[in-house]
């Protein structure tokens, strides 16, 4: 089932969570989210193919524009999942999506102090005194959740 391209509107609502899975996949329905909304011209300050997109194109091997092109199609998550197995450079098992996807989930910053200055900062921005905040996941859900008129 087709999903118009109109209705990814991100200057009005936060893409899906990092955390939301889609055949097993972490980052894949923002990622799918956020080239809708690029294509619709609504994906205010939301970017495709960011740094956070690269863990999963680099891990199931796929080009974005080629996605962008399914997507502009208007192809359903269902259908990209499809294409994403038919054209993985390096298809997966389930066992290594799942662990390559928890994995994600529980990534935090790196131990160096200039990477955990730089996390702790941009909680900062949000929070002072939440101590939940912990995993780049976390931050990105407290930064949509803020960014669309939530309380951190």
């Amino acid at each position: 089932m087709s999903t118009p391209i109109a209705s990814f509107d991100l200057t009005q609502r936060p893409p899906r969570s990092p955390r939301s899975r889609l055949g097993g996949y972490a980052i894949l329905p923002r990622m799918l989210d956020k080239g809708r909304a690029v294509l619709a011209g609504k994906n205010g300050e939301y970017h495709y193919d960011c740094g956070l997109d690269q863990h999963i194109i680099k891990f199931i091997g796929f080009d974005p524009a080629a996605l962008s092109k399914e997507l502009a199609a208007g192809k359903g998550d269902g259908e990209i999942l499809e294409w994403l197995n038919a054209n993985a450079k390096t298809p997966r098992t389930p066992w290594e999506i799942e662990a390559w996807s928890t994995y994600q989930d529980k990534r935090g910053p790196d131990s160096d102090a200039e990477t955990l200055g730089f996390f702790a900062e941009k909680v900062g921005q949000f929070t002072k005194t939440r101590e939940d905040i912990k995993t780049w996941f976390d931050f990105l859900d407290l930064d949509d959740h803020v960014s669309f008129g939530g309380k951190a």
